[in-house]
């Protein structure tokens, strides 16, 4: 479905990212993996060295405007023109509203909308140049709340990234630039783990229970579960789609 076509992949390193990435290499895409971690990326490049395409890694620090500037630079020395953009590297703390500082709330605007915003302006021009596609990785936050899990400043960036995708999707179709959105469901990755570890035993026989109750599907996805729609969104079978935000969460925001 991707064959000859160039991804671009933020946070490729683990979870969501790496998922999608070994999708993306399966289905024929040349890949370059972006990550912060050298030995992620290392990890992530062997594992799919086998599938015979072309699998690039590129280390890249997104959480400041420098370092998205660098990075846009350095991938488009590696690449002048882009088929796909998958916009996934982010952070979420789940911190009461009270307690979150500004500190913490600007590395969430920083690496959550700045630098989904700034790293796809300045691969614009290469996008247009083969009409691709990017994919903007939310998140069921955006709009909807968990008991025990509050989450100000993680919603208030992907509700920004809900917007930034409608508005550019409008704009972009002119040059041809199709602009979705994912929004899973909590997904088994390292960082859905980590907080989950941060929980008391008691929150954690809580969490258990109320993914039972709250899925309909009574699971939490894992990462293949959300790398299907992102090879959809990127190939051709869904050259009339943009401005959609593609929800992937076992049936969560039904209820």
């Amino acid at each position: 479905m991707l064959s000859n076509k160039r991804a671009v992949i933020t946070g490729g390193g683990d979870g969501i990212g790496l998922g999608v990435t070994q999708a993306f290499a399966q289905n024929g895409a040349s890949v370059l993996l972006v990550a912060r971690d050298e030995e992620k990326r290392r990890k992530s490049a062997a594992a799919l060295s086998s599938l015979g395409v072309e699998i690039k890694t590129l280390s890249a620090d997104l959480s400041d405007s420098l370092g998205v500037k660098e990075t846009a630079e350095n991938i488009l020395n590696i690449w002048p023109e882009v088929d796909i953009l998958i916009n996934n590297a982010g952070v979420a703390h789940f911190t009461p509203f009270i307690k979150t500082s500004e500190l913490d709330l600007d590395l969430h605007l920083r690496l959550n909308v700045k630098a989904p915003h700034m790293l796809t302006q300045r691969l614009f021009s290469a996008l247009a140049a083969r009409k691709g596609a990017v994919i903007n990785v939310s998140s069921y936050f955006s709009h909807r709340m968990l008991p025990g899990r509050p989450s100000t400043a993680y919603s208030l960036t992907k509700g920004a990234i809900d917007a930034f995708t409608k508005a550019l999707a409008y704009e972009a179709g002119a040059q041809g630039i199709r602009v979705n959105a994912i929004a899973p469901g909590t997904v088994n990755t390292p960082l859905v783990q980590a907080n989950i570890d941060r929980l008391t035993e008691e929150g954690k026989t809580q969490f258990a229970e109320m993914i039972k109750t709250i899925y309909p599907l009574g699971r939490v996805g894992e990462p293949d579960d959300v790398s299907g729609a992102a090879v959809f969104l990127a190939s051709d079978q869904a050259r009339w789609v943009t401005g959609s935000i593609l929800a992937v969460d076992g049936g969560l925001t039904t209820n």
